[in-house]
């Protein structure tokens, strides 16, 4: 028999990416890209904790290590970065790694305000590098299967959407106090919505009125800390959504998304971690995720997977795959989501109805 033999000319180099930030989500994006994303290498971490980034990057085999994350932006050996840092930086995080050149993979929010994320991706626009948000729940199995029956009219037209979020929790919120003011909104409400926006594709949210409150840390509301909430949202086409959110699901993590629309409707997430069940004396029971990493831990694989892709395609002048639907979030996926969380603490605010913002810019063109 013959062996077939490649030329190693022939393939494509791997696309080197530095990492900004090591904390929880850091050093797991971090992990996948060393040991789970094929064509992808970690290039070198960037945290003023510096001690973390060591210990990461030695656990990783990672040589280049800095406090400084403008030491990667100036590295012109990396092709692409990862900003995991918290999220009041990451609009001027982008707006650097775009004028350095660099592709960018950014965790949600892309930023805390409409007008700094406008100007961050301006400069990503302008300077032409492939832009991705973290909004990974695009990328699970269930929500994918989902999203095609949607694009294809399985549910017909969309008239009540939901998404929900509950975190895992005992019945209280280690260091809730130190949690910054709107986070259900803005770092976890923030993937409901991106949810409900891909699920009902080409409308756009214009109102929402949201409730919230502090009903797992009763003691921590004066503080104006928020641990619960519901969220109304009318679409442009006429749908209806609710999001929810609670930091204290005792039974687990729980995900899951619906459509309803006039053919029929869709379903993904489910509470168990797999279809598994017991059944015996002390009655009916399954195991159930505890961790984000753990029930999206292929997902949050897959985004980095695609984002790597992306980023050599554009790198190398290789036409981008085509899709049935848009599965990468992009500039407008990430201010579309960020606006309707703003809205939400505007209503809550208000105690009545708040206006979405619209997008000042067309991003039916990006590169995504």
């Amino acid at each position: 028999m013959a062996y077939i033999t490649q030329d190693p000319a022939g393939v494509p180099a791997p696309v080197q990416i530095g990492l900004i930030g090591s904390g929880w989500m850091g050093a797991f994006h971090a992990e996948s890209i060393a040991r789970r994303v094929p064509g992808a290498v970690l290039a070198a971490i960037a945290d003023p904790n510096v001690e973390s980034a060591e210990a990461l990057a030695r656990s990783l085999g990672t040589a280049k290590v800095t406090p400084y994350a403008e030491d990667i932006l100036a590295d012109p050996g990396i092709d692409a970065v990862i900003i995991a840092s918290p999220a009041r930086f990451h609009s001027s995080l982008i707006a650097q790694a775009a004028a350095a050149g660099k592709h960018i993979f950014c965790e949600k929010p892309a930023g805390q305000g409409l007008d700094e994320l406008d100007a961050a991706l301006a400069a990503v626009e302008s300077a032409g590098v492939h832009f991705q948000i973290g909004f990974n729940r695009r990328y699970a199995d269930d929500f994918q299967a989902a999203k095609k029956d949607l694009a294809a009219g399985v549910a017909g037209t969309p008239q009540l959407l939901r998404s929900l979020t509950r975190d895992p929790g005992n019945g209280s919120i280690p260091n809730a106090a130190r949690v910054p003011a709107w986070t259900i909104f803005l770092e976890t409400l923030i993937h409901d919505f991106d949810t409900l926006n891909w699920f009902n594709e080409g409308a756009e949210p214009v109102e929402v009125y949201a409730v919230a409150d502090a009903l797992v840390e009763p003691d921590l509301r004066e503080q104006g800390f928020l641990d619960t909430a519901v969220v109304t949202i009318r679409y442009s086409n006429g749908a209806i959504a609710v999001a929810e959110a609670s930091f204290s699901a005792l039974y687990g993590y729980d995900i899951r998304g619906e459509v309803f629309g006039s053919k029929g409707m869709v379903q993904a997430g489910r509470a168990t971690e797999t279809a598994a069940r017991r059944y015996t004396a002390e009655g009916l029971s399954a195991d159930t995720p505890r961790l984000n990493v753990e029930l999206f831990r292929q997902a949050y694989t897959d985004e980095l997977a695609d984002f790597a892709d992306a980023v050599r395609a554009q790198r190398d002048g290789v036409p981008p795959s085509s899709s049935a639907f848009t599965l990468a979030p992009g500039a407008a996926d990430a201010r579309r989501a960020l606006a309707v969380a703003l809205a939400c603490i505007e209503s809550v605010k208000l105690g009545a109805p708040a206006a979405v913002a619209a997008s000042p810019v067309d991003y039916a063109e990006e590169k995504s």
